[in-house]
């Protein structure tokens, strides 16, 4: 294979493990903290859903910028791989767990996927874009 190719990979790889490590263990902390729980995840507020909802998006924007950074090329493409990989795992992790949340968590953690990787990709090109104009 090329070596390329295997820069893809480990770049779409270490963002995805990035991403889902953060919101993992924000998770674990918020539950051992008793903040969120989530044995019983619609017994939580509105609030506190929308603020698993949003730590889980910046979680995204944060693996698919590291992504962007370490594709060999094309990082807007490596990115928008995670999301669709992100979309296909929300899409099955709800229609499993679908009774365990509030229908509005279990649709936004689907929709967020695909906005947040393209948010990741677009910063870190605007930023690298910044430092080539600068230099």
């Amino acid at each position: 294979m090329k070596k390329t190719i295997w820069k893809s990979i480990g770049a779409i790889l270490t963002g995805f493990i990035l991403a889902a490590f953060l919101s993992i263990a924000t998770d674990m902390i918020l539950n051992l903290t008793n903040i969120v729980n989530m044995e019983s995840f619609k017994d939580n507020s509105a609030i506190i859903i929308l603020f698993v909802i949003i730590y889980r998006f910046i979680y995204n924007v944060m693996g698919c910028y590291l992504t962007s950074k370490l594709a060999p090329n094309k990082p807007m493409k490596h990115a928008l791989i995670i999301g669709v990989i992100g979309t296909v795992f929300a899409l099955l992790g709800s229609i499993a767990m679908w009774d365990k949340a509030v229908a509005w968590y279990n649709i936004s953690v689907i929709l967020i996927s695909l906005p947040s990787a393209w948010v990741g990709a677009k910063l870190f090109m605007m930023r690298k874009s910044k430092k080539e104009t600068s230099n």
